[in-house]
């Protein structure tokens, strides 16, 4: 007897969307932001989104670690000895939707070691209408500023800027060059570099 054929497994069809929470670990208060991306977004072009919403300056290498691998430029050799990333520019978020949803993270500037962690909060559907470009929805609180001394550097950074009496209050200053403030975030400016990524 002749055994029936079953279905074939049907293709899942590529969401329109994604909506992400992006948050900086190890920081108090956090520092996050919430942002729509489309879902045929490169992660090398979803790299240049994260640095304009966070507020960083992209002066650094960076690394997306995602399900059980790593991604990265495909112009940089080896971090340290670490194994070479697959080329961030090859692969999409629709390609990596179920590896995405297990785990997801973003180390930007390896010596200060900034770890973002990222969290689909949910899709658009396919028929939807597709999103030209990236949306930054909300966030809070300002980025550090750049070779801070990671973590551990910002809080004592923001310790002294925020106490005239602390002892490196003034060194902080000259060495940041203004004020700083912690919850400054400027979502309407960044929305409208945002337009330009396609």
């Amino acid at each position: 007897m002749q055994k029936k054929m079953g279905k074939p497994p049907t293709k899942k069809t590529p969401a329109a969307a994604y909506q992400l929470k992006i948050s900086l670990l190890y920081c108090a208060p956090l520092i996050w932001r919430r942002i729509q991306v489309p879902g045929s977004m490169t992660l090398s072009r979803f790299h240049d989104v994260i640095q304009l919403c966070m507020g960083w300056t992209d002066s650094h290498l960076h690394q997306f670690m995602i399900g059980i691998r790593s991604y990265g430029p495909a112009n940089v050799g080896d971090h340290w000895g670490a194994v070479k990333d697959l080329d961030e520019s090859k692969f999409t978020l629709n390609e990596l939707e179920s590896d995405i949803r297990q785990r997801c993270m973003y180390i930007y500037d390896f010596g200060d070691s900034w770890e973002h962690e990222i969290r689909i909060e949910s899709i658009a559907a396919p028929g939807e209408k597709p999103l030209k470009h990236p949306v930054l929805l909300a966030g809070e609180h300002a980025c550090p500023p750049e070779d801070i001394g990671g973590p551990p550097g910002f809080e004592t950074f923001l310790e002294a800027i925020s106490a005239p009496g602390n002892e490196n209050y003034d060194e902080m200053r000259d060495w940041y060059g203004s004020d700083f403030d912690p919850d400054f975030f400027e979502i309407d400016k960044i929305n409208k570099v945002l337009r330009k990524i396609k």
